[in-house]
């Protein structure tokens, strides 16, 4: 990745570009974690969901497509195959049967568990090359990204929803 100014002229484009070179790079060393971190490595896809629904605490299909930007079948084909594994649960809904609520059972929060620990060896390798101050920088950048991104993945709180009549 080069070196850019602070003070450039399109700071925010050149990060975005430096942004996708990394994001490239964590791809590589996200499928090698994936791939050890349990007998049945789910794709990523499926990872996606696990790591959804664990941040919402449950979620409904319908909700899980709209963040996914993903067609119902695909939904469904995809917690199909992460319920098969024993990573996921299905429930009714308390107030509409006809709901289905999607959560993590035990065995998927350890595989996201075993996932995130070999993932952050691989990097806390890759960081433990760099100098200290472009790793303390790197840490107070990313922790602000994260925020901006992880907001639009995580739903309203269930008290801020209306009561739906027929």
């Amino acid at each position: 990745m080069s070196q850019r100014s602070i003070g450039s002229p399109r700071p925010a484009v050149s990060a975005a570009a430096e942004m996708s070179e990394l994001i490239e790079l964590l791809e590589v060393v996200w499928e090698r974690g994936r791939d050890t971190a349990s007998a049945p490595p789910v794709s990523s896809a499926q990872a996606r969901v696990l790591f959804l629904v664990e941040a919402n605490g449950q979620l409904n299909l319908r909700e899980l497509g709209r963040l996914l930007e993903a067609a119902p079948p695909s939904v469904t084909r995809l917690c199909d195959r992460l319920q098969a594994v024993g990573f996921l649960e299905r429930h009714p809904g308390a107030d509409d049967r006809r709901e289905v609520l999607l959560r993590l059972t035990p065995t998927g929060r350890t595989y996201l568990e075993r996932l995130r620990a070999r993932r952050q060896e691989v990097l806390a390798e890759a960081m433990a090359a760099m100098p200290e101050a472009s790793r303390a920088a790197l840490a107070t950048g990313l922790a602000d990204f994260c925020t901006a991104v992880a907001r639009p993945l995580r739903l309203p709180s269930p008290e801020s929803f209306t009561t739906r009549t027929a």
